[in-house]
């Protein structure tokens, strides 16, 4: 198909400038593709590159990166208070 059918509207679509950053290759992302994260996720389908936000990390996994606390507490004098009846 020819490059000139696949227009499409002006917010979907944007020619951007590939450059090199050391050794890494790089684009620029235009104000209305910023992304709402500082973590992506990219992938290469064919030809095309895909970047989207990184999926959010559940609680489980977060607190199982956690390394325990290595810290002795001090002694609390004041007992907890009683049962009380409801």
């Amino acid at each position: 198909m020819l490059r000139h059918m696949l227009k499409k509207g002006p917010s979907s679509e944007r020619h951007v400038r590939v450059f090199r950053n050391g050794r890494n290759q790089a684009v620029r992302i235009p104000r209305e593709f910023e992304l709402p994260t500082e973590d992506a996720v990219m992938r290469k389908e064919g030809n095309r590159l895909i970047i989207e936000p990184a999926p959010r990390k559940s609680l489980r996994a977060v607190l199982a990166g956690l390394r325990p606390l290595r810290e002795n507490f001090p002694p609390i004098s004041d007992a907890p208070p009683g049962p009380i009846d409801l």
